[in-house]
């Protein structure tokens, strides 16, 4: 079974108390485009990520988080300095410190970087459709000159979910995908 494929690039997600400490207190981030899981969007606002040896600015994905959270890739990693690991979303722990610079004001990280894992969003339908369920581990297949097959892909189930697989830019780019391909599940 087919489903299509997004790539994500390196972005910021804030806690309200970072938005009111890097924009200013009581900020409420502006939606600049929609995203395609339900209720996400790209903001207008950016924010600088500082390493130990370099520095990028970032757009903030909205709504805002209980915490904040940086995904880049494993380039992105490498030129600000930092060891950071793959890992899902939301899990932080150990991860390294960094630096947040916004318009008003900066803010200390002791954790919180990660290359975000692979992984597929689905709704519970589409999860039946397909035969998994949350936190199934599977394998999805690229079509094309450069077609390959990515192992140790996350399923995440839920309700709010829209079916799309994400990979970040550099996995992407390897397997000579853009957004919207179809890409084909496999157990």
């Amino acid at each position: 079974m087919k489903l299509p494929i997004a790539l994500s690039n390196k972005h910021v997600h804030l806690s309200q108390a970072d938005v009111d400490a890097l924009f200013g207190e009581g900020y409420k981030l502006t939606p600049f485009k929609p995203l395609s899981q339900p209720g996400q969007y790209a903001c207008e606002e950016k924010v600088t990520v500082v390493g130990p040896k370099g520095q990028q600015t970032m757009r903030v994905l909205g709504p805002v988080r209980p915490e904040s959270q940086v995904e880049v890739s494993l380039a992105d990693a490498r030129g600000l300095g930092l060891a950071v690991p793959v890992r899902q979303s939301g899990d932080v722990e150990g991860t390294p410190a960094f630096k947040l610079v916004g318009p008003k004001g900066e803010v200390e990280c002791e954790k919180g970087i990660i290359v975000a894992a692979r992984h597929i969003h689905m709704s519970l339908e589409d999860a039946e459709k397909f035969g998994v369920k949350d936190k199934d581990v599977v394998s999805v297949k690229t079509e094309g000159l450069r077609g390959l097959t990515f192992h140790n892909v996350l399923v995440r189930a839920n309700a709010n979910f829209a079916l799309e697989m994400h990979v970040d830019i550099e996995e992407g780019n390897a397997a000579g995908v853009k957004n919207g391909d179809l890409v084909e599940l496999i157990k």
